[in-house]
């Protein structure tokens, strides 16, 4: 079985777990647990019509096969993000909420960990989840919640947004401002759990490389973000990249990615046009995976 190791470091940007998390299918949205003793990541097909939370487990010194989540598989779960602590675990989902059937947008959710297992799955607070769609939560160690969304109060067409934890309660949300926010697209944004660094993706700017870029930003002495800073053709191609997470144990940032090394080829046969769809490399959705020492990041290592 193929098998990875968190602990490798590697210097240059890397396909991750190759065959086994991936494949020739369309995987993102990659966490660690704090522990180090679980992966979770999104799979879904070629077209996304079906999309899971898939999971695998530490089994002493090797890993365990990859299995969906107990709660997950029915709706289109996607975009998993622990809580630092690891007693929580958080999502979007297109699953019903308030029992309204006819609702088909995405929320936030979560679920907490029991020592048998995960719990149900809860929806956050009508405050976060609206009729419109909410993506992509990142939660620091003090509950602040991060996520992406359209509002007539945000800035562009579509920003991230920050709901404070406070007195149990999370709080109205707002977007970031103008040094993390634009006019354009800002989405899928992990922040670290002491809030002091944010990642996230943006489509349309004039320092891009193409179908959406990795940017960071980090929080002043004063508290304020800095202005964003694109992270460099290392890391961004020509293609979607974006939800990035960084393993804080292990000093590793990973993100999806659309890239594809497929130029047009003339085919043969229909078998042709199989083996070429079923590349690992096909456009679809892959993880990568490079040290934080080797990135923009590296003085926050």
């Amino acid at each position: 079985m193929v098998s990875f190791d968190l602990k490798d470091n590697p210097k240059e940007l890397t396909l991750f777990a190759e065959d086994l998390i991936s494949t020739p299918l369309y995987e993102r949205d990659f966490a660690v647990s704090p522990d180090g003793n679980e992966v979770l990541f999104t799979r879904g097909t070629y077209t996304q019509k079906i999309r899971a939370l898939v999971s695998i487990s530490s089994e002493g010194a090797t890993w365990g096969e990859a299995q969906i989540l107990p709660f997950s598989g029915k709706y289109q779960d996607i975009e998993p993000f622990y809580a630092p602590d690891g007693s929580k675990l958080y999502f979007a989902s297109n699953r019903p909420i308030y029992n309204d059937t006819t609702r088909s947008d995405y929320n936030i959710w979560a679920v907490e960990r029991k020592e048998n297992g995960w719990g149900v799955p809860f929806h956050l607070d009508s405050i976060i989840n609206t009729k419109n769609d909410e993506f992509y939560p990142a939660v620091s160690s003090n509950g602040n919640l991060y996520f992406t969304a359209t509002r007539t109060d945000g800035i562009g067409r579509e920003d991230i947004f920050l709901s404070e934890y406070a007195s149990g309660q999370y709080q109205t949300p707002t977007p970031l401002d103008s040094t993390v926010n634009s006019t354009l697209y800002e989405f899928n944004a992990y922040v670290n759990p002491d809030e002091s660094f944010i990642i996230f993706s943006s489509f349309g700017r004039e320092d891009g490389y193409g179908g959406g870029d990795l940017y960071f930003s980090e929080k002043s002495a004063h508290g304020s973000w800095t202005p964003a800073q694109n992270m460099g053709p290392e890391l961004n191609s020509e293609f979607l990249d974006f939800c990035p997470f960084v393993d804080q144990k292990h000093g590793n940032l990973y993100f999806s990615s659309d890239r594809t090394d497929q130029i047009p080829v003339s085919v043969e046969s229909a078998q042709d046009i199989l083996n070429e769809a079923n590349k690992t490399l096909n456009g679809m959705g892959n993880i990568y995976r490079i040290n934080l020492s080797n990135t923009p990041l590296k003085s926050l290592q």
